[in-house]
């Protein structure tokens, strides 16, 4: 057994916020366990080993187990390599007077018992699907592209969130845990069970803002500048989106040169609940003047919250599921308000506002039009982001 113990003081945080705890495992070990406790402020939990990333809980968990055939969720299971591992503290809130804390590390050569896992829920019923216009070959996927389950600060196991999104009418759904991929492992068996494509993801969250990393590319090292985050993301086929950009203290403050920035960004954030708020439009234009491609997410944790998974529906334009990536790539987006709200439409060189009689057509330049009909086809002017608008200037669709 190992005992760090100590007290993180203000100064501590603002000279170098994540800190390492060493401590050794001997050969033979069969499971490691760490368990964290403190008086005051928010502390980050998470986990370093001799072959790299274990694991991260943030704020959600005091506690982990590593051991060869499990993990607390969060963590990666595989044998504990001998040598020199690390706990990693964030000390993410510290106040002036400090926070007293205790790490206590056991290591045991017996196998621990592995905790019960609840059965998934059953597969739930679909409500049907949207009918929108598309090119032939492609069709209109519904999906939410930010969510969190047990691996990070969600209540739900992934088979839970995978089947309340296929009740939901969802067709995708991105799982972005906080700075793990421990829950890639799980999608397969969740998407298939409950019938919706789950694409697997990551929030790199740091105290100064927060981006999705989309796709199965690995770890990404939050540790690291925003440039690393993108470029990891490139070269492994992934994509990374700026989150919520202007929520509270999670709003985006990183600094990321000008030729590093992705296309892509979460504009519409569950925190967007007053959408005659022109900030986040304003935002993006300044961020990337020649053009983003606008993204939404729920960021759903729990059902008890206010947020409700698929609010915003992020639409992609694909030939299936499988192409939701590729699609996202070239910017073949939409986002409403939900599945069934008015939405806004790219189809090759027209525009078609569906479900929106009486709303208001806003292109790039400005111009406006009234949209009069069910189904309203524009001629679209080239690149850039349209939207729909209410009469008193609620925003009520994005389309790339």
């Amino acid at each position: 057994m190992v005992v760090h113990r100590g007290r993180w003081s203000l100064e501590d945080r603002l000279e170098r916020g994540l800190r390492e705890l060493p401590f050794d495992v001997p050969a033979g070990t069969a499971s490691v366990t760490v368990e964290l406790s403190f008086d005051g402020g928010v502390i980050d939990l998470g986990c370093h080993g001799p072959g790299g990333f274990r694991g991260w809980s943030g704020g959600a968990r005091r506690a982990y187990t590593v051991a060869a055939d499990w993990a607390t969720p969060g963590y990666l299971p595989g044998e504990p390599e001998p040598g020199t591992w690390h706990v990693w503290l964030g000390l993410h809130r510290v106040p002036p007077g400090g926070v007293p804390y205790e790490v206590t590390v056991t290591t045991s050569a017996s196998p621990v018992p592995r905790p019960d896992v609840p059965p998934p829920p059953p597969r739930p019923d679909r409500p049907p699907r949207r009918d929108l216009p598309a090119p032939a070959g492609l069709r209109w996927l519904a999906g939410d592209l930010h969510s969190h389950t047990v691996h990070s600060d969600g209540t739900l196991t992934v088979h839970e969130l995978a089947c309340l999104a296929a009740s939901q009418g969802l067709d995708f759904l991105a799982v972005t845990d906080h700075n793990t991929v421990s829950h890639h492992a799980e999608l397969p068996a969740a998407a298939a069970h409950a019938g919706v494509a789950l694409v697997p993801g990551q929030e790199v969250t740091t105290d100064l803002g927060h981006a999705n990393v989309f796709g199965d590319t690995g770890w990404v090292d939050f540790r690291r500048p925003s440039a690393d985050w993108a470029a990891f993301a490139a070269a492994r086929g992934g994509l990374m989106s700026i989150n919520h950009p202007l929520s509270g203290d999670c709003a985006w403050r990183r600094p990321l040169p000008a030729a590093a920035r992705p296309r892509f960004v979460e504009i519409w954030h569950s925190s967007w609940w007053d959408r005659r708020w022109g900030a986040p439009l304003a935002w993006t234009d300044l961020w990337l003047p020649c053009g983003a491609v606008p993204l939404g997410g729920s960021d759903f944790h729990d059902p008890a919250q206010h947020k409700t998974l698929g609010e915003p529906t992020t639409w992609v334009l694909a030939e299936d599921e499988d192409g939701v990536l590729d699609a996202l790539a070239a910017g073949r987006t939409s986002v409403s308000a939900g599945r069934d709200a008015p939405v806004l439409l790219r189809v090759e060189d027209d525009l078609i506002a569906d479900g929106a009689d009486g709303a208001v057509l806003v292109r790039p330049d400005g111009r406006r039009a009234a949209v009069r009909g069910d189904r309203v086809r524009f001629p679209a002017d080239g690149p850039g982001m349209y939207r729909l608008e209410s009469h008193e200037n609620e925003v009520l669709a994005l389309c790339g």
